[in-house]
């Protein structure tokens, strides 16, 4: 008998709007029909899902992944062997990436020199200090960690204020974004990516195309990143990790 929508829908988690979306444009269409005419879905619609949402993952537009898959050339070992190939690509960029990527975590507020009033006025609870230790011993001898350093240890209480009131005013305006339905993918929502990426560079690092998009994906999956962005806007996290790949694409 197959598998049911809902069955795939919990089996690969993804929803059940998307599986019809699916069938709709001609990806991924079920075996059969019940007599009630209800999708059922056969191991191969199984196979050929993961297979989906593994280029899905990688960034394919559903149209090339469509492509790649109805290539009448293409036989499994192949899409297999390209699967490989790409999953080694990531990985090496990646790596590549983690140095930069780590110099942003937690440490661009290490070496300030404000007093402890001025401390609590910038930031609130949150203690720069006591993350310093860390950030040393695991970034100490890299460079993005030291020009992060440079940079922020001659800021004066002024400075970190006028950061956090341009922080302030691009969650406002992010938030705003997100409300108003554009994708992650419009203009405006890009644009809005791109003056975050200068943001980092102006006042931490050179934060390039690729570390950034390093970073967005770290917002989805460090659970400290998360919760920063989650608590502006609920969903802002994934939204902008999409912005800013699609930014990241534009300039690529």
């Amino acid at each position: 008998m197959g598998y049911s929508v809902g069955q795939v829908s919990g089996l690969a988690g993804v929803t059940v709007r998307t599986l019809h979306h699916y069938d709709e444009i001609g990806l991924l269409s079920p075996s059969g029909r019940t007599g009630a005419g209800h999708r059922r879905y056969a191991d191969a619609d199984l196979d050929r899902l993961r297979t989906i949402l593994f280029y899905r993952e990688l960034g394919f537009p559903l149209d090339e992944v469509a492509a790649m898959l109805d290539d009448p050339d293409a036989e499994p070992q192949e899409h297999l062997r390209r699967q490989h190939d790409l999953l080694t690509a990531r990985i090496a960029r990646l790596t590549e990436m983690a140095a930069a990527v780590e110099t942003a975590l937690e440490a661009g507020k290490m070496g300030i020199s404000l007093t402890p009033e001025e401390k609590f006025e910038v930031f609130g609870a949150f203690d720069p200090d006591a993350h310093a230790a860390e950030a040393e011993e695991r970034w100490g001898d890299m460079d993005g960690y030291k020009e992060i350093q440079r940079k922020v240890g001659a800021y004066t209480k002024e400075d970190w204020l006028r950061i956090n009131r341009e922080q302030e005013d691009w969650g406002r305006r992010f938030t705003a974004l997100m409300d108003s339905g554009a994708t992650a993918d419009s203009a405006a929502a890009m644009d809005l990516a791109e003056e975050h990426r200068r943001h980092i560079s102006r006042h931490y690092y050179e934060c390039a195309y690729e570390v950034h998009r390093g970073l967005g994906e770290m917002y989805v999956t460090d659970p400290r990143f998360t919760a920063t962005y989650e608590s502006i806007k609920p969903g802002m996290a994934a939204y902008l990790r999409d912005a800013i790949a699609a930014n990241a694409d534009r300039n690529g």
